[in-house]
């Protein structure tokens, strides 16, 4: 089994999920940010060069810089000819390497993290996670966690959305800035408290002040738990899960 788990975000365009990938890359102590539209799949895994002198070398694409570490990949939903590409990586965290006479497999020990948006725009109940993104069940199947984020129309949350942006455009105070954003999330944790009691909790409260972990502080803690955290499990949580998979087996 591998280490490391794979996690697929899909939703709505403009809900923030390239920021999200952006903070995840530089946060992390080895994170590699790519654009699914501009890349390649030499770009994801590797290439074979012609030196100089004529002989031929490798050169690491992003999974391969990224190994015991992270790599994002952006817009996962406009790559899908790279997507064969990413399977050996996911799943034996290796990069099988066959050309110009090069045979080698390089170690790709790394945790996927994607963005990608809906096929049709918008996110379509109707439909499951692999109709609305069009991409293989092997594909899909290989990401441990899948996110699915929508965007729900509502019109007090919209208003202070927009207030918000202006206030960035025309504010040059970063306390005004912060308070316009701490309003914005307390309409929307009004809003969202009785749906999702969870996620009321998550957002900030009126006046409240933002404490950031510095992110030399959360590389380390991220390193840390790398390294030292190994959870195991219970006899009993063992059992649980082997009857869950033998009763998905049956249906």
């Amino acid at each position: 089994m591998r280490e490391n788990s794979h996690i697929l975000i899909v939703g709505d365009p403009g809900l923030g999920k390239s920021q999200m990938l952006l903070a995840c890359a530089n946060v992390s102590p080895r994170g590699i940010y790519v654009c699914g539209n501009s890349t390649t799949t030499s770009g994801l895994t590797a290439t074979v060069m012609k030196e100089t002198g004529g002989e031929n070398s490798l050169e690491a694409g992003a999974l391969v810089l990224a190994d015991q570490g992270h790599c994002c990949i952006d817009e996962f939903d406009k790559m899908v000819q790279h997507h064969a590409a990413l399977l050996e990586a996911m799943e034996q965290q290796t990069i099988s390497i066959a050309k110009s006479g090069v045979v080698c497999t390089l170690p790709a020990r790394t945790s996927i993290l994607a963005a990608a948006n809906p096929s049709g725009g918008h996110y379509n109940k109707a439909k499951t996670v692999s109709e609305n993104l069009r991409i293989g069940s092997s594909l899909l199947s290989r990401f441990d966690l899948v996110f699915i984020i929508e965007d729900t129309p509502d019109a007090e949350l919209d208003s202070k959305m927009s207030d918000h942006v202006m206030g960035l455009l025309h504010t040059h105070h970063k306390d005004e800035i912060l308070k316009i954003s701490s309003f914005q999330n307390s309409v929307l944790n009004d809003s969202l408290c009785e749906e999702n009691k969870l996620l009321g909790k998550l957002r900030m409260k009126p006046n409240e002040k933002l404490n950031f972990i510095p992110h030399n502080m959360l590389q380390k803690y991220i390193s840390y738990a790398r390294e030292f955290a190994k959870p195991k499990l219970t006899p009993e949580v063992s059992k649980v899960l082997q009857e869950f998979y033998l009763e998905m087996r049956k249906q």
